[in-house]
């Protein structure tokens, strides 16, 4: 298309039309005005013809499609006017039976209302369950291939149905029964280390720790360099009550998958039964900075309070609670803390927030009525008898949680 002298060329039977239309007075055809650079002006009139050629096509063509798109564009929102309307008016229809039925006392308005909303709820509730349990399936497909895969034995069709068959065990619920009949294919293929990491993953959920070490300890001998195993199987040995394995394997497990909350915690814990505070402040500070919250301040002050740096606990406390208002075992350390500093009437007030955040808790009840006699904490207490302790997660069953999320939420099969 081209503008010369205030007139506009047709781009396709060259006529001449006046500025300001539309379409060509000659054939018909929709105007195109074409700008071209001043550069142009000063090429061989050769060249600026093939230009303004190439360019004429591809404006065309340029047009015909947008021109599509546009009357696509134009049906589409005309049809959803139409459907808009539709629906406006059905509900409009419904509304005025509902109002009409209801005031003839035929039905219930409001118990219209609460059937809508539970059926409403069934319906989601069952989406969600069918979505949850296709996830599921594409987890444990994925995992029963990985299984297989490290198979190395000639039993390969028995040991195929058993995990077959106890996956889909576990799948269905019957976790316990999966279990054991996935113990019976640990046995057939003692060497398979993702059914081993499995299994070690899921009895040390169950509080297991003794079969679930076993397992790790498999795992571990054919996957050396896995981190995560290591962290797993430290944890384990911690709870089993050997402390020096336990610490080697954490610290292992930090030099190969790198820094943990869980595996600087533990190594926390582990000082801590020692009476060893100093390291454990420092292990808790590393695990604070890798997972920060509400635990975490509240481990730092637990291990400055026990190194008689009560104003630095204080100072720690009170952002455990800023952070959880409801955490009672920061209020009570906070009191113990303030009334080592003096602050008598602050140390009541954090006591009896303390007994209002866990009424069943008498030590703190006692404490607000009577903060002289408050006793000191005790949430490291190891459980279980000789060997057999749980050095890591004995205690406070609130950091204890924290640590297996922390630790379950990479491992295989969490």
């Amino acid at each position: 298309m081209s503008n010369v002298r205030g007139k506009i060329f047709c781009q396709r039977c060259k006529s001449p039309n006046e500025l300001g239309e539309d379409s060509c007075g000659q054939c018909g055809t929709r105007l195109m005005l074409l700008v071209e650079p001043s550069g142009a002006r000063f090429e061989s009139r050769g060249t600026g013809g093939v230009m303004e050629e190439h360019l004429l096509e591809r404006v065309t063509a340029i047009e015909t499609h947008i021109s599509r798109v546009i009357d696509k564009l134009e049906k589409m929102a005309e049809l959803m006017l139409k459907q808009s309307r539709s629906a406006f008016f059905d509900h409009e229809l419904l509304d005025t039976l509902i109002t009409v039925l209801g005031e003839s006392g035929a039905i219930s308005r409001q118990r219209l209302a609460e059937l809508w909303r539970e059926r409403r709820k069934k319906e989601t509730g069952e989406a969600e369950a069918a979505e949850a349990g296709a996830e599921s399936r594409s987890r444990f497909e994925g995992m029963i291939g990985v299984v297989l895969e490290h198979y190395e034995g000639d039993a390969r069709e028995e040991f195929e149905r058993i995990v077959r068959e106890s996956f889909g065990e576990v799948e269905k619920g019957r976790t316990a029964a999966g279990l054991r009949r996935l113990e019976r294919a640990a046995a057939l293929a003692p060497s398979n280390g993702p059914l081993n990491h499995f299994l070690g993953v899921q009895l040390y959920r169950k509080g297991r720790t003794a079969p679930a070490r076993d397992y790790f300890e498999r795992a571990l001998a054919v996957d050396r360099e896995n981190g995560w195993l290591h962290l797993l199987l430290g944890l384990a040995c911690g709870d089993e009550g050997e402390a020096g394995r336990a610490r080697e394997l954490l610290k292992d497990s930090v030099r190969l998958g790198g820094p943990t909350y869980a595996a600087h915690y533990a190594l926390g814990r582990l000082a801590a039964a020692g009476s060893d505070w100093k390291t454990a402040l420092n292990e808790f500070k590393l695990a604070q900075a890798v997972g920060p919250g509400a635990e975490s301040h509240y481990l730092v002050g637990l291990a400055n309070y026990h190194l008689g740096r009560d104003r630095t606990a204080a100072r720690e406390l009170k952002k455990a609670v800023a952070l959880d208002a409801a955490y009672a075992e920061a209020h009570y350390l906070l009191g113990l803390s303030q009334l080592r500093l003096g602050e008598r009437e602050r140390a009541r007030e954090s006591f009896e927030v303390a007994a209002a955040a866990r009424p069943a808790e008498q030590s703190y009840r006692d404490a607000s009525e009577n903060p002289s006699a408050a006793a000191a904490p005790r949430p490291f207490e190891a459980e279980g008898r000789g060997r057999r302790k749980r050095l890591i997660t004995g205690g406070d069953a609130r950091l204890a949680a924290l640590l297996r999320e922390d630790a379950l939420g990479k491992a295989a099969g969490a």
